[in-house]
């Protein structure tokens, strides 16, 4: 199982090897909370021509935590304020950590593919660092004030625990704001699946809300002029806890972009949309090579 070592914190990732002929790998950097099960969907579709590197970002799946051993046994209220005032994840640690795991894996080109929190890390990791060959934003913002945030009411149910509710039904009720009605109800067998998925590789509280505080910290507005490699950005145009405006104010920094919507398109349109969003990201990655 590789493994990637920094500040004493060993982060998993796994690496793929495609037949392709060569090409800078794929790197795919999940949102949120959420385990390497969230890009099954792209990581098939690139998988015969371009070799595949999916970390585990930090307090995610088979990576350490490396939190203060004392923080994760406060109580909730409580450790949720440490976290977010003192002791939580920041953006910059989380691409360094990427980084540690490219350099790990001995790549120096890659194509970066990242999601929510993870386009988060994939925008300060190509300001900071010089493997990432053109990136690919999905459902993401630049942060800042400038930027559209988060509903209030999406911010309290992605965060609630129901009275009474089994770890599984607080995951799904956590999740509701994440995909389009619609898709859940005529879906509900991937959704059980997804579900167990999330049981076995996802963050827990703890790691969850210091990663939450990265998040929330996060903000590259007044530096993306420096970015200058190709950006595609992805999202959907029906998506309730990154507002779509946030891909034009991303396009309006970012140089060599472009914006693609998902018409429709829930904040995990890569799941509901996987089809067509495969084949814009793979025209986009044979564009590069």
């Amino acid at each position: 199982m590789p493994q990637a070592t920094r500040d004493g914190v060993s982060i998993y990732y796994e690496y793929d090897r495609s037949d392709g002929d060569g090409r800078a790998p794929v790197v795919f950097v999940q949102g949120l909370g959420f385990g390497r099960w969230m890009w099954r969907w792209q990581r098939e579709a690139v998988a015969d021509e371009y070799d595949v590197v999916a970390p585990d970002n930090r307090g995610t799946g088979r990576s350490d935590v490396g939190l203060p051993p004392l923080v994760p046994r406060l109580p909730g209220k409580l450790r949720a304020l440490v976290l977010f005032k003192l002791a939580g994840y920041s953006i910059g640690g989380l691409a360094a950590d990427l980084e540690a795991v490219l350099d790990d894996a001995g790549i120096y080109d890659a194509h970066i593919v990242g999601a929510s929190m993870g386009g988060m890390i994939a925008q300060r990791y190509a300001l900071e660092y010089s493997r990432a060959k053109s990136l690919t934003l999905c459902c993401t913002t630049h942060g800042g004030t400038d930027a559209a945030p988060v509903p209030d009411e999406t911010q309290e149910h992605m965060f609630d625990t129901p009275d009474g509710a089994s770890e599984r039904e607080t995951l799904r009720h956590r999740m509701r704001p994440a995909f389009n009605d619609r898709f859940t109800n005529r879906n509900p067998h991937l959704i059980d699946r997804i579900l167990e998925w999330r049981l076995e590789q996802d963050a827990d509280d703890p790691a969850r809300e210091a990663q939450a505080a990265a998040v929330l910290n996060f903000d590259v507005s007044d530096r993306l002029d420096a970015l200058r490699i190709p950006t595609l950005i992805l999202h959907g145009t029906d998506d309730k806890v990154v507002p779509v405006e946030n891909a034009r104010l991303l396009e309006e920094k970012i140089a060599d972009s472009r914006v693609e919507l998902v018409e429709g398109g829930s904040h995990l349109f890569f799941i509901e949309n996987a089809d067509e969003v495969n084949e814009t990201v793979l025209s986009f990655l044979d564009e590069q090579d």
